[in-house]
């Protein structure tokens, strides 16, 4: 440890995840020594090799694995009759979805996840103009639908009741709706636009929210956590501290074995930076089509998980049939697949092609 020039492990992982405080992690208007550039926070995705290969790893993602832990509450409070009335009210809020009863921006769609946001929502991940920490923004007032009543009397008040949080805490419901395989990659709330704590209630089915991963793509895949918390049917989880700000935490595909769905509960900072009318304008016409959720109820092979799905087919050929191949080579590509031997030359020449998709 003294070759490493640290005498504590407490120091070096600090070091190497940095607690939030004013001067050491604004996004935007922050300043260090002059320089006038806001300092991003370093999370665990660019954490340099040495730590994954030091002698010491081992000991510090112990320590990291016990400030996880320290820093997370989970209670059942809800039963499973409980369960099974909040469960139909998800399944209203799918229907009203798929039948497009709510604003633009309360429904946001992709492979085998759906989101449903209330009170308020904001833009992430390919939405932001400008990707990375901190480039998050909330939608104007108005721009998604508002909480449903029924968060607020089968969820919000039981919350209170059992003093997890407090009155009035709640201005931002988002219902994750999970198929089998589905997931969210590894991510921190955004810390200028929700206070703490944050607050989830799992249902449908049991799970695992993990901290401290990697995602990788084609195929997706999942580095080993650093910590990973089952979350049973009917838990409440509340982050804080350490697990809210320091460290990422994330839904793999592996550990969603049936449909699962969270209801997370947050309040927005009243300083959040919203979008100008300008910017939501220009969000909105770059937007891509929605997805069509597909239902499922069934349970999932654990290993189809890693395995590449075929999302969606483009027929683009299929509709120029006179296309053909040439001396009889065929597309190689990942991305393209060809018909059986057995086909017939002319449906052999218009093969389909296969568009891969992210979870």
């Amino acid at each position: 440890m003294a070759a490493s020039g640290y005498s504590d492990l407490r120091e070096k992982l600090k070091s190497m995840t940095p607690h939030r405080d004013e001067e050491k992690n604004k996004y935007v208007d922050g300043t260090r020594n002059g320089s006038g550039k806001g300092r991003k926070r370093k999370l665990r995705e660019s954490d340099d090799d040495d730590y994954e290969h030091s002698d010491d790893s081992a000991e510090l993602r112990e320590q990291e694995a016990r400030l996880v832990r320290s820093s997370i509450l989970q209670r059942s409070i809800f039963t499973p009759e409980e369960c099974a009335l909040i469960e139909e009210k998800i399944d209203d809020i799918v229907a009203q979805g798929e039948a497009g009863l709510y604003r633009e921006h309360t429904v946001d769609r992709a492979p085998l996840r759906n989101k449903y946001f209330f009170g308020e929502g904001y833009t992430y991940g390919s939405q932001l103009e400008k990707r990375g920490p901190g480039q998050e923004r909330l939608y104007r007032k108005g721009e998604v639908d508002e909480i449903p009543s029924w968060v607020h009397e089968l969820v919000i008040k039981r919350l209170v009741s059992h003093g997890v949080i407090s009155e009035g805490f709640v201005n931002s419901a988002v219902i994750n709706d999970y198929q089998p395989g589905g997931c969210i990659v590894s991510h921190v709330d955004p810390l200028h636009i929700f206070a703490r704590p944050i607050v989830s209630v799992s249902f449908f089915s049991d799970s695992a929210l993990c901290f401290g991963c990697r995602f990788q793509f084609k195929p997706i895949r999942v580095s080993e956590p650093v910590f990973v918390l089952p979350v049973r049917r009917g838990s409440v989880t509340v982050l804080s501290g350490y697990a809210a700000d320091d460290i990422t935490h994330c839904i793999r595909p592996q550990d969603i074995k049936e449909r699962r769905a969270v209801i997370i509960l947050r309040k927005t900072r009243p300083d959040a930076p919203r979008l100008d009318s300008d910017n939501l304008l220009r969000s909105s016409a770059e937007r891509p089509a929605p997805l069509k959720a597909k239902r499922s109820h069934r349970k999932a092979d654990p290993d189809a998980a890693h395995r590449p799905r075929v999302l969606e087919m483009d027929k683009e050929e299929n509709r120029h049939p006179s296309v053909v191949r040439h001396h009889g080579h065929s597309i190689s590509s990942e991305n393209y697949w060809r018909r059986g031997q057995d086909s017939d030359k002319h449906r052999e020449s218009s093969g389909r092609k296969v568009k891969m998709r992210r979870h």
